[in-house]
């Protein structure tokens, strides 16, 4: 991939995770046409379409904090979108197995917090910096308010359209149910989000972390 607005190449390794992703939406979504199943192909389109979310914000958004978003979180996204359509909603449709949405939740979670760390970031602009505890503090509220969001969401799909996405009616409690379970999983999620990237930018883990514990110590000291 060509450099675009002074910022770095895609890495090969990246790159290369990025098109398996979209050639098994792709395959997973002709499977379901082929086989009567017409709303998992327009399903994967739509999540095509948001693997190429990172190229868009490289070309028309060179002027805006868009383009400074890392390459690192569409990998994320696109392993989610991946795992979501091709393993989630087939078990969810072709099998009884109910217990598929617990990673997807805590993986969800996880992303939208670590997600959130360069997105605080990016708001501060050059020359402010927040210190790493605000920082862990607004990804874990910002991860949990997406989280409500999307069932918001669900809720909304099912009283409009007649939807099973919560797993229950309004005369018993199983949604009630589902939907306690996937904020609990997902708070879980970024909760570890939270942590590990917490972790790796204070230097306690993660690669050079040595160095990166001598730049954030000093940076303390000076603070």
């Amino acid at each position: 991939m060509k450099q675009l607005n002074n910022i770095p190449p895609l890495p090969r390794g990246h790159e290369i995770t990025w098109w398996v992703c979209r050639a098994l939406l792709f395959l997973w979504g002709a499977w379901g046409l082929f086989t009567g199943y017409t709303s998992e192909f327009i399903q994967a389109l739509f999540a095509i379409a948001f693997t190429h979310l990172w190229d868009l914000f490289q070309l028309f958004g060179g002027r805006t904090f868009i383009a400074r978003t890392p390459y690192q979180l569409q990998t994320m996204l696109n392993c989610y979108i991946c795992f979501a359509c091709v393993v989630g909603t087939t078990i969810n449709t072709r099998t009884s197995f109910a217990h598929i949405d617990v990673p997807e939740h805590i993986f969800a979670g996880y992303m939208a917090c670590v997600g959130a760390f360069y997105l605080a970031e990016i708001m501060q602009g050059k020359g402010q910096k927040l210190k790493i505890s605000v920082h862990a503090v607004f990804s874990l509220c910002f991860a949990v308010t997406v989280l409500v969001g999307w069932e918001f969401y669900e809720f909304t799909m099912d009283r409009l359209y007649g939807f099973v996405m919560q797993h229950g009616e309004a005369a018993n409690s199983g949604g009630l149910t589902d939907t306690m379970c996937d904020l609990i999983f997902g708070s879980a999620g970024a909760l570890i989000g939270m942590l590990l990237e917490a972790f790796r930018r204070t230097g306690l883990i993660g690669k050079n972390r040595k160095e990166v514990r001598r730049r954030y110590l000093e940076k303390k000291s000076e603070e």
